[in-house]
């Protein structure tokens, strides 16, 4: 029988009837081992970076947020405590602190242009600092406008502004010191003038003037003293200085109360504080 030519059997009677060359196993091989070889490079590459870079941040102390220094150990009054030698005020902040919270919160209200108010401070201040730092009291400031609108003017709302200007640096308690010590007459409205207040965030120290001035040119805090002051208004406390003791107000501010009586009262709200939260609940805890 005479064999088909077809497409097929014409091609290999071409070709001599040889079959394709089959690939050695090397040649299948050598693609996969080129990129594999290329991966190895990429990956060794970026650990030489990592490595690198890793190696660059462990040389670099980056403090992290809300570490603090170590302690100093006061040696004598507050306004004259030395630092203790095992004091280390410079260099990296090595601690993380957990503090405690505090039984008792003391809210003032104060007008920086009234002149009851820097009365109170100037009596006051040495009491409240030793609540403070001996940590019996948590204080908070209150900055109401109220003597604006017996003396007219904005005095005590751009000196509110200023000091929350100094609040964001973190020297509101220094630049509040400045204010009563230099206090003007209520009636002259100096403290509309922003080179005085300028002036007494320099003497406050540790305020940086190009980021004080802007917020007090520009009254970046004017609406919240606004705020402030219409929450004052509405709750009827009374004139000022208003104090209250963890939100109770503190009765005769303006006559029979004195610094003596107020540290008394703030170490009894303690006590009474310390008392409840050491009483066990009668809900008992739940399990899993």
């Amino acid at each position: 029988m005479t064999e088909s030519k077809g497409p097929g059997n014409q091609d290999r009677a071409k070709d001599g009837g040889s079959k394709p060359k089959r690939k050695s196993l090397l040649d299948r091989v050598r693609p996969y081992a080129v990129g594999t070889t290329a991966i190895v490079v990429v990956f060794g590459g970026s650990a030489l970076i990592g490595q690198h870079v890793r190696s660059t941040k462990d040389d670099k102390v980056r403090e992290p947020s809300g570490v603090i220094a170590a302690p100093i150990v006061p040696t004598g009054p507050v306004d004259t405590a030395s630092p203790s030698p095992s004091a280390t005020p410079t260099g990296p902040k090595l601690g993380l602190p957990v503090r405690p919270s505090v039984p008792v919160t003391v809210t003032i209200f104060v007008d920086l242009r009234s002149p009851d108010s820097k009365a109170f401070a100037d009596e006051y201040q040495a009491t409240l600092t030793q609540l403070l730092t001996t940590g019996q009291a948590e204080l908070q400031y209150r900055l109401v406008t109220a003597s604006d609108q017996q003396y007219g003017g904005e005095g005590s709302k751009i000196a509110a502004n200023a000091a929350a200007c100094a609040q964001d640096q973190s020297r509101f308690t220094q630049f509040m010191k400045e204010v009563w010590k230099h206090q003007p007459d209520p009636k002259s409205d100096r403290l509309t003038h922003l080179n005085f207040l300028k002036e007494l965030a320099v003497k406050a120290g540790k305020i940086k003037l190009s980021n004080f001035e802007p917020c007090l040119e520009q009254g970046d805090h004017n609406g919240w003293v606004q705020q402030s002051q219409n929450d004052f208004a509405k709750s009827d406390l009374g004139s000022i200085p208003v104090v209250e003791i963890n939100g109770t107000p503190v009765k005769d501010v303006h006559s029979t109360l004195t610094p003596q009586k107020l540290r008394k009262m703030v170490l009894a709200e303690a006590k009474r504080v310390i008392a409840v939260q050491a009483t066990p609940s009668d809900t008992p805890a739940l399990l899993g």
